[in-house]
């Protein structure tokens, strides 16, 4: 085994510790003479029963409580790996999600490496995985992605005994009553560079005959307070569809001075590949189903913990547009962006509105833009097409993003604030079109998809600029998303709505 990096290190050494508070069996499993390429298991009798019958039985017990909270088909699922007496409930709520009568094409199955360090992702090809229930073959796809992509390989090594694919595979046999294979990816090494070319990769196999089972649990070792706090932040910041934002939550936490905290998602590099995925494509939402620590089992205590979620990635389906604000709502989301980030750029805490006195329009999810002019001049403009973060938090976000953190500009000052008008576009769900001639300039944004590239142009671009329909087509396709002038005419198209207000209009300017 190769050298851990220290903080692979410290994971793996609780990782022994929590063996040792479940029972372990000797006993081992009679495979009938199992093919020498399969897997064989690694934690059977540590993380779960060795035994078939108290497997099925402990799995039932996790099903039965779980419940079915989702209308929507999940395209993914991030689903902890602890022992099962400390994440097996979360874990069966996010996989009773499902339909269980579903026949997947493919099922990919993605953590990050616990047992050795090495660079890229390592896919297993051949043979099958073996547990307590049976065979699960592998996905001949497998074999083809390796061929075809250098950030992966078919080194077996590093499967043979991680342990964060193995515990989810009797979850998708005991719920899963059609016949499935698996592709089994570990990612190594902690750089950004594997999850975005890993996601590339996977990117074409990101729809709904599929699956994406991302394996991870979240905080390691603070107080039961503090990874409530940690857990619940990290789960906001995958909820915005931002692999930016995720990462920006998990520095952020890391780097706060919490004590005893190892890390804010020890399986980050596959959640990040995941959001690489998902994060041009304005109709995938992520919705939370279940949260707990290992402070909740009543094997582990609360002074030092481990953090679970059971999170989906779902479709939304576009309804028909009911969403409205009142002025008074207006009123409330510029005083609010103003307030923000006003704290942001004097260093003091982020300021927290009473949610009890927000109305339920600012409440509901929705995307926005916040746009920023000095004196007409454009100083910022960032945005989310958020369908699953309330919309006065994604304002409030986008708001220190504006200031801060778009690229074609320095970031404001807390000095030139005073000079510095909002704007705030609130955008109504996308619709896919099929003909450039349903673009309503002036009352369409659109949003153009290819491949990984996509852009977006707000409604009010076309009436500051004049442009006709092919200009506006033609720079957000070449400016925006990077696919040439006419790019657009084999891309993706979607458009939508914006309810566009700022200070100057609602009189606080």
């Amino acid at each position: 085994m190769e050298k851990l990096p220290s903080r692979c290190r410290r994971l793996f050494s609780f990782t022994l510790i929590i063996l040792t508070l479940t029972e372990i069996s000797c006993n081992g499993q009679d495979m009938n003479k199992p093919n020498q390429l399969d897997r064989q298991p690694a934690v059977a009798g540590q993380f779960y029963p060795d035994s078939k019958a108290l497997l099925e039985k402990e799995l039932k017990s996790y099903f039965d409580s779980a419940k079915q909270t989702l209308a929507e088909q999940p395209l993914a699922l991030i689903v902890p790996h602890a022992g099962y007496v400390f994440s097996g409930l979360v874990a069966a709520s996010g996989y009773r999600q499902l339909d269980r009568n579903k026949k997947y094409k493919h099922i990919f199955l993605i953590g990050s490496s616990h047992t050795m360090f090495f660079n890229g992702a390592a896919v297993y090809t051949k043979g099958a995985f073996i547990t307590p229930l049976g065979r699960i073959p592998i996905d001949p796809l497998a074999e083809k992605l390796v061929k075809e992509n250098s950030i992966l390989t078919d080194n077996p090594e590093p499967h043979l005994k991680e342990h964060s694919l193995e515990v989810q595979l009797p979850f998708l046999q005991y719920w899963l009553k059609k016949e499935f294979s698996i592709i089994p990816i570990v990612i190594g090494g902690e750089s950004q560079t594997t999850p975005t070319l890993l996601a590339e990769a996977l990117e074409p196999y990101f729809t709904p005959d599929n699956l994406f089972i991302i394996s991870s649990d979240f905080s390691h070792y603070p107080s039961y307070d503090d990874a409530k706090k940690t857990d619940d932040d990290m789960a906001h910041a995958i909820a915005t569809n931002s692999p930016v934002e995720f990462m920006k939550a998990k520095i952020r936490n890391e780097n706060a001075g919490i004590d005893d905290l190892a890390t804010a998602m020890c399986g980050w590099t596959s959640g990040l590949t995941l959001l690489k995925i998902t994060e041009n494509k304005p109709q995938i939402s992520y919705k939370t189903i279940m949260y707990r620590n290992s402070g909740d089992s009543p094997y582990g205590g609360k002074d030092r913990v481990v953090g679970y979620w059971a999170i989906a990635a779902v479709q939304q389906v576009t309804q028909g547009n009911e969403f409205n604000l009142t002025d008074s709502d207006k009123h409330e989301l510029l005083i609010l962006a103003r307030k923000t980030i006003t704290n942001h750029l004097n260093g003091r805490p982020l300021y927290t509105p009473d949610e009890a006195k927000l109305s339920d329009a600012l409440k509901t999810n929705a995307g926005a833009f916040v746009t920023l002019h000095n004196h007409g001049r454009l100083r910022g403009c960032i945005g989310n097409f958020s369908t699953s973060t309330p919309l006065y938090r994604v304002v409030m976000a986008m708001a220190i993003s504006a200031a801060t953190e778009d690229y074609r500009f320095e970031s404001v000052t807390a000095e030139e604030l005073k000079d510095i008008d909002i704007e705030i576009s609130v955008l109504t769900p996308m619709k896919r079109i099929n003909h450039v001639e349903e673009i309503e300039l002036g009352r369409h944004g659109i949003y153009i998809k290819k491949g990984i590239h996509s852009g977006t142009f707000l409604p009010q671009v076309a009436k500051e600029t004049n442009w006709s329909l092919q200009e506006f087509l033609g720079h957000c396709a070449r400016d925006k998303a990077g696919i040439g002038w006419d790019g657009w005419r084999d891309a993706e198209i979607y458009t939508y709505e914006a309810i566009v207000f700022d200070e100057k209009q609602m009189g606080l300017r």
